[in-house]
């Protein structure tokens, strides 16, 4: 009898303590899929947030790691340094539900016996405006231009609509170039359905509130990517993090408008990008180039816009960036002059399949022929002899395309998208030959084993 009491009471006090786990988790679902792992939240920001810390919680603490790791090597500032900046100019600029999300996230690792705080989870988010605005900013404080190049000048994207596209309506595509060991990563499928706003669905890394690469498709018919402005110099801590910025935008812009407001109020000046923004309740697309200083959007219901790292407004290259224009080596004009060409040749064509075709493209305009290197749209850096002269990276650098993601209008309205985990083009990277040839970068081997290619693959979002 005393034995059955035991086991009664230790039964009642597991299902209490695990009730509120439970209730949290609500709808919440993780699935895993050809590289990909998808994962629908909903609810409350904290409900939001535990739901993805507890589902993701060995992806979240892998990812953490190897951005601590990489960061400390690349930038020479260890964790300890993001986590001050995260406190000293961050945290307070959030917006409380987007505090109350990440504390979930936090909540939801401590369920699973992680301990990390809302520091560690509000650094992760703005790695690429600290790591690569903030950091080389204090570098030009203490040895002028010494911080100049290093912002990224990654990612290849487009958007068009009217005559270009098979239908009329818009098309819109984005491949991811980073470095592996972190793009590796970049492999979450986020499924959001908030309590206020937008449903949304969005590409992210493990532990990001904002998708980071930026993808987006929210339920109200706005699409949203972009691509860095590379070679861009400033940073404002006083103002509003880029990540909680481009969050909102997808969560609550029902307008180009809107995103366009969004974006520029409170701007920080990090993670300067050309957003490229559709709506496809107007068809209507725009770009929107945001610098710090200077902004300006170009918009029309027929046209094509392209993105390759290369600045086009007059003001934002001459006053916030060290880009040459002219430079046709260069990865940015290199690619732009490529998908120009692309855009033109499949005006008129472009759906699903031209547009995987697009972001797999490897043809280099600066030696007319095929190669895998830095100067073609599905980006090989851990092949390019000739190195990366505007990004101060060397030779055989282990960076790209680490996947990409396409809709239309049509899908997008009943959340649908295409995405490609992996180099576009279906090469995949192998780590110990690579190192072998290569012993420079055999630091990364830690974490940074192989990256396969997967095929591509739909994803639609909850009901």
């Amino acid at each position: 009898m005393r034995t059955l009491f035991i086991v009664l009471i230790s039964i009642f006090f597991f299902s209490c303590n695990n009730a509120p786990t439970k209730s949290r988790l609500g709808q919440s679902s993780m699935e895993i899929k050809n590289g990909w792992v998808y994962v629908h939240l909903e609810g409350s920001p904290e409900n939001i947030g535990y739901q993805h810390g507890f589902l993701l919680s060995t992806q979240i603490d892998t990812a953490i790691q190897a951005t601590k790791y990489f960061l400390e090597h690349d930038t020479k500032h260890d964790w300890d340094f993001y986590r001050a900046s995260a406190k000293n100019f961050l945290w307070n600029k959030l917006e409380r539900e987007y505090k109350n999300e990440i504390n979930g996230i936090v909540d939801g690792l401590k369920a699973k016996g992680l301990a990390y705080d809302s520091l560690d989870i509000t650094a992760y988010n703005a790695t690429e405006e600290l790591a690569y605005y903030y950091v080389p900013q204090l570098m030009n404080k203490e040895k002028p231009n010494s911080g100049n190049n290093k912002a990224p000048g990654n990612c290849s994207a487009f958007i068009a609509t009217g005559s270009f596209t098979k239908d009329g309506k818009i098309v819109i595509g984005h491949n991811n170039w980073t470095n592996y060991i972190l793009g590796q990563y970049w492999n979450v499928i986020a499924d959001i359905v908030p309590e206020k706003g937008n449903h949304i669905i969005m590409d992210c890394m493990p532990g990001f509130i904002h998708s980071g690469d930026d993808f987006v498709i929210s339920a109200n018919g706005i699409l949203v990517t972009e691509t860095t402005i590379t070679q861009f110099l400033g940073f404002d801590t006083t103002g509003i993090p880029e990540f909680q910025r481009a969050r909102k935008v997808a969560q609550y812009a029902n307008s180009i408008d809107d995103a366009v407001k969004i974006f520029t109020t409170g701007n920080n000046g990090g993670y300067a990008n050309d957003w490229l923004i559709g709506d496809t309740k107007t068809n209507e697309v725009a770009k929107l180039e945001l610098g710090l200083k200077n902004y300006k959007v170009w918009r029309s219901k027929d046209t094509a816009m392209i993105g390759s790292n290369f600045a086009s407004d007059e003001k934002v290259i001459k006053e916030e960036t060290t880009f040459d224009i002219n430079d046709k080596t260069s990865s940015p004009n290199a690619r732009k002059l490529r998908m120009e060409k692309l855009i033109l040749d499949l005006k008129g064509k472009l759906d699903i399949e031209t547009a995987k075709t697009l972001e797999a493209d490897h043809f280099d305009v600066t030696q007319n022929k095929n190669d895998n290197n830095r100067c073609v749209v599905c980006g090989h850096l851990e092949e390019d002899a000739k190195g990366s002269k505007e990004w101060s990276l060397g030779p055989f650098n282990p960076m790209g395309a680490v996947q990409a993601k396409i809709t239309t209008a049509d899908m997008a309205k009943d959340m649908k998208l295409w995405a490609h985990m992996g180099h576009p083009c279906g090469q995949d990277f192998i780590g110990a030959p690579f190192y072998a040839a290569h012993p420079e970068y055999a630091w990364q081997s830690k974490f940074l084993k192989n990256m396969k290619s997967y095929p591509w693959t739909e994803f639609q979002a909850k009901k």
